[in-house]
């Protein structure tokens, strides 16, 4: 791994909507910021942005809840429309408690609220609007990838961000819901250790590593800043998409 890794925020950016032609937005904030994509650079992009360029938009206002989901509402003191909408975009419920609903969304993400966002929406969008995530981000990810190598004669990297909590700590940090160009999961078993032992289940999930560094800078609330350069990192292996973080759910001993 090399010894300095910058990260290059890209102010100025402007509000996405419904249609928005993001690699053309990413472009010209590179242009404000006097940067030029090279080799091996990564973008991280905030999932809210790509939702609302996908028009992932629903208005509550036009829902009607079902019973599951009038009777879950009354259990975590949430709005039955929501929890509707939570329920749709989710294989099953996982956890819950007044003011807490965790499922399994339909893309594996064990997740709250199925990663549906009310803070920081256009209110033009609807008379209640909430965002979902984008159908497929890996997908979208690449698009923006195959966009820009297009447009710029460089090919980055693209993840796709989101803010996540963690089972066993609090706080959220910034994780890759989708990725393009590189290996999300880095495997590193069979590698020596300092002392020349054989690492036997170590694997680094890179993509998520890098995500979390751009969220220092994307920040959480008001700051504006929905796209992170990246420059600096070295990578090998093959291009593994974001869905690769996925644990199964057959692996995994928490589900």
């Amino acid at each position: 791994m090399p010894g300095n890794l910058t990260l290059i925020a890209l102010h100025d950016f402007p509000l996405v909507r419904p249609g928005d032609d993001l690699p053309d937005l990413i472009i010209a904030a590179l242009q404000r910021s006097g940067q030029t994509l090279q080799s091996n650079d990564v973008l991280v992009v905030a999932q809210k942005i790509v939702s609302k360029a996908e028009g992932r938009y629903v208005d509550l206002a036009a829902i009607t809840p079902s019973p599951r989901a009038v009777d879950l509402a009354q259990q975590t003191d949430k709005d039955p429309r929501l929890v509707e909408i939570i329920l749709r975009e989710s294989r099953r419920v996982v956890r819950h408690r007044p003011g807490v609903l965790i499922v399994e969304h339909c893309l594996g993400y064990v997740m709250a609220n199925a990663g549906i966002d009310r803070s920081n929406i256009d209110p033009q969008a609807g008379s209640d609007p909430v965002l979902l995530l984008p159908a497929d981000p890996d997908a979208s990810a690449a698009r923006i990838c195959e966009n820009l190598a297009a447009r710029c004669g460089a090919a980055p990297a693209v993840i796709i961000s989101d803010s996540f909590g963690r089972a066993w700590r609090n706080g959220t940090v910034g994780i890759a819901l989708g990725a393009a160009g590189l290996s999300s999961v880095m495997d590193l078993r069979g590698r020596p250790d300092l002392y020349g032992r054989a690492l036997r289940v170590t694997e680094t999930g890179f993509a998520d590593e890098i995500a979390a560094a751009a969220s220092l800078l994307m920040g959480q609330a008001d700051e504006g800043v929905p796209v992170v350069l990246v420059r600096g990192l070295a990578w090998s292996g093959p291009d593994l998409p974001a869905a690769h973080l996925v644990r199964a759910a057959e692996e995994d001993l928490f589900r």
